[in-house]
């Protein structure tokens, strides 16, 4: 992915949840069958951009890979988790009967809910990643040079000049 130049933040407006899941595999012959079920659910979800997912990016390790996802709402998230109609019910209940509670394979999320104002973010010469990605980019200037600006704490003149430095071509 091309970097964006120069500082930008994210363009995201109202609540949002950030959710993250993931597995520990104890035993690992046995992490194939859970695993391969979020596939199927993330192209469910990002055909489907009613569904709530603004996007989900992947981390893998070998024990313990997880994922880092940006929901519109903890409501768009709760239904598609107990929808009969999509994918993540039936490999639910696939996970249950696989492995229950036998050790072979953990898994864990948390569940943040993000009240409109209460996050800032700032992207230096990067591409699209994190909350960004799920949203947009938008200059970090002004106000927004600041954390404290970009949080409407201040009018962002508490940021240090670090501007001096080569410009993009």
């Amino acid at each position: 992915m091309k970097p964006i130049p120069g500082r930008m933040m994210a363009q995201i407006e109202g609540d949002f949840v950030i959710f993250l899941i993931g597995m520990r595999v104890h035993k690992l012959w046995k992490w194939l069958p859970v695993f391969s079920a979020m596939p199927r659910m993330l192209a469910e979800l990002e055909k489907d951009p009613e569904l709530g997912l603004l996007h989900s990016k992947t981390f893998f390790s070998l024990r313990s890979p997880y994922l880092v996802q940006y929901w519109r709402s903890f409501d768009h998230l709760h239904a598609y988790s107990v929808s009969r109609e999509h994918a993540l019910l039936p490999a639910w209940k696939a996970f249950n009967k696989a492995v229950g509670t036998n050790g072979d394979v953990g898994i864990w999320h948390e569940t943040y809910l993000v009240k409109d104002g209460a996050h800032e973010t700032v992207y230096g010469n990067m591409p699209l990643v994190g909350l960004g990605a799920a949203s947009g980019l938008k200059p970090a200037d002004g106000r927004n040079r600041s954390a404290k600006g970009r949080l409407k704490q201040t009018a962002g003149d508490d940021q240090p000049d670090v501007d001096a430095g080569p410009k993009a071509t």
